[in-house]
């Protein structure tokens, strides 16, 4: 069965194909160790568990979301079994002697170097003590900020923010006025959760902070037409606990001592370009991978959350 790949993830995994054929290998393996479990068997070429469970990790987010579980599992087997046939097929033609297939060769082992490398800084850098002491200082360096929990009913003329602003008044729920007449789809019941000043527009912003909790506006203004707003509550904003922003540490913790890695390396090496050096701030030559460019931040440090 073939089935259609996207084009990053036939590159990747016909270079794993080249891999398998037993042409090259990385590493001896261990005699004492259980053999892999044989998945399939293409013209005598066997692919086994280890394969798949590469092949999944080298095409990761090219595979389709909706997959899961033992589907996603039969889809990456169904396209190791194509690869492998393409491979046969491209060794039968001899295409393994061609100037073109060294090329990319020496270029896909260059690129497994380098992510094997930026594999183990990313796993020596995340460790728990590491998370946690990113953790403590991004806390820390918080400034104390003050959000509040808000509604409001959008509409397009002031005439129809009185209107809507006098039911209010006259005792009815503010939600359910905002249900009917209000034209922000985004806000069951003109529900705006919590946010900060800075996260609206500075007329809505400006009116909606002189607010105390069960206080209601005056028409407000914006660009977006006619608001009426209530606000049900007002805090300091807190900072998310660590479970909650872990994955994001992860990534800021990663992207940091990759690209320090990355800079050291540069400082130490003698390097000639052909082509002018980028000036700060501008962009990186086409096809550079942000995740090793120093000259590209590594990324914010975790940020609290905000809204519901």
């Amino acid at each position: 069965m073939i089935m259609m790949k996207p084009q990053r993830a036939i590159v990747l995994g016909l270079a794993w194909a080249f891999l398998s054929t037993g042409m090259i290998h990385a590493t001896a393996a261990d005699p004492a160790a259980p053999a892999p479990k044989v998945l399939a068997t293409v013209n005598g070429k066997t692919i086994t568990e280890e394969d798949l469970k590469l092949a999944m990790e080298d095409l990761g987010a090219s595979l389709p979301q909706q997959l899961k579980g033992k589907a996603r599992e039969t889809y990456v087997l169904d396209y190791l079994i194509d690869g492998q046939l393409v491979v046969q097929k491209a060794l039968a033609d001899k295409l393994d002697k061609t100037p073109d297939f060294t090329e990319k060769l020496s270029y896909l082992r260059d690129k497994a170097l380098m992510d094997v490398l930026l594999s183990d800084v990313a796993k020596a850098a995340t460790t728990d003590e590491a998370l946690h002491k990113t953790y403590d200082e991004a806390a820390a360096a918080q400034k104390p900020e003050t959000e509040i929990h808000a509604r409001h009913i959008l509409v397009a003329t002031e005439a129809d923010a009185q209107a809507a602003l006098k039911r209010v008044k006259a005792g009815e729920d503010f939600a359910k006025v905002a249900k009917d007449v209000s034209k922000d789809p985004g806000s069951e019941g003109g529900d705006l959760g919590w946010f900060t000043k800075d996260r609206m527009v500075p007329e809505f912003a400006d009116a909606a902070f002189k607010l105390e909790p069960g206080q209601i506006s005056d028409p407000v203004k914006s660009q977006f037409g006619w608001h009426i707003i209530q606000v049900e509550d007002k805090r300091q904003k807190s900072f998310p606990p660590f479970d909650q922003v872990k994955d994001q540490l992860v990534r800021y913790v990663v992207q940091k001592a990759q690209s320090e890695m990355i800079v050291k390396l540069r400082d130490a090496a003698k390097i000639e370009r052909a082509d002018a050096e980028p000036a700060p701030g501008e962009a990186p030559p086409a096809g550079k991978s942000s995740a090793t460019d120093p000259a590209k931040p590594a990324g914010d440090a975790p940020k609290p959350a905000t809204g519901k």
